[in-house]
């Protein structure tokens, strides 16, 4: 029979994000992300990021930060993070989907195989946390705004 591990405290879970998203910054992958905001278009790419519970606590700190309480959906399907200026509000805190996203112009998507090892410390945090697996960026955020966990 496994013992389940507690579940890290907020300032250890989301020092445990950043500690990730800060090993990934280390990585010898070329990026040059110049904030043009295309793969912000959730609608228009057809794809959004997925948070894991820690990323999205962090992402939820993020929205806080930027002096907003809930992120409210865009009518024009693009990522409820994005400012009226077209810049990320939440940029420093946002999430690894974003950070190794596919966009060309940021030096396309870094390959699963050079990011595994930080995507099982992703997972593993959100099981330690009682998450069940990443969730779409707005449910995910919402959800941590809400306290729903």
């Amino acid at each position: 029979m496994s013992r389940r591990q507690p579940s890290p405290g907020l300032a250890d879970a989301l020092a445990e994000v950043r500690a990730i998203y800060r090993d990934l910054a280390d990585r010898p992958a070329e990026r040059d992300c110049r904030s043009l905001a295309g793969c912000c278009q959730f609608r228009q790419t057809g794809r959004t990021p997925v948070l894991t519970r820690g990323e999205a606590l962090l992402a939820a700190k993020g929205v806080r930060a930027a002096g907003r309480k809930q992120l409210k959906p865009r009518p024009d399907g693009a990522c409820p993070a994005l400012g009226v200026d077209n810049r990320c509000t939440i940029y420093d805190f946002r999430p690894f989907g974003c950070r190794t996203h596919f966009c060309a112009a940021a030096g396309g998507m870094i390959p699963r195989r050079q990011v595994a090892d930080l995507i099982q410390r992703l997972e593993a945090l959100d099981e330690r946390l009682g998450g069940d697996g990443s969730r779409p960026f707005e449910a995910a955020v919402g959800d941590a705004l809400d306290g729903a966990f």
